[in-house]
């Protein structure tokens, strides 16, 4: 599973978002395609659509957690296990960086001006920002929920 969590890293040091980053290097456990995983989680990226919001890398994690628990009829009790398991990554998200906003992460001003242009990766991009590592983050804690999870299945 290391090698998922290096995925991820790679994909967003190769110019993907930190959502599609996150996703990617799961979408074959659910039988999406590169593309697919792309696609879906393209928007997300930079605090959603570059508003500096909720965190993308989190985002990607509860994209994950939607395809791993998602509910696929209208029933509380299924959604609520949904919920559960998404407030629970955000409780360790947030144990580990901080935040889950994308602003405070990036230590930015509250009116500070939001472009939808994204900034070019730069070494001074990958410096200044923790995106590296939140990507890193999300993964890791996505590995650890599915390890977890087989270790509860053969219980």
């Amino acid at each position: 599973m290391e090698e998922r969590i290096d995925r991820a890293v790679e994909l967003f040091k190769s110019g993907y978002n930190c959502s599609q980053s996150v996703v990617t290097a799961f979408a074959d456990l659910y039988d999406l395609t590169e593309e697919q995983a792309l696609r879906i989680a393209a928007s997300f990226g930079a605090g959603i659509g570059r508003m500096r919001e909720t965190c993308g890398a989190a985002c990607g994690m509860f994209i994950l957690a939607g395809l791993q628990t998602g509910s696929v009829v209208p029933d509380a009790k299924a959604k609520g296990a949904n919920y559960k398991l998404v407030q629970d990554l955000a409780q360790v998200f947030v144990a580990r960086n901080g935040s889950l906003n994308c602003g405070e992460l990036l230590g930015l001003k509250k009116n500070h001006p939001i472009s939808s242009m994204p900034e070019e990766r730069t070494a001074t991009y990958y410096k200044k920002r923790p995106c590296v590592k939140m990507v890193e983050e999300a993964a890791r804690i996505w590995v650890e929920y599915l390890e977890e999870q087989k270790i509860n299945d053969h219980a």
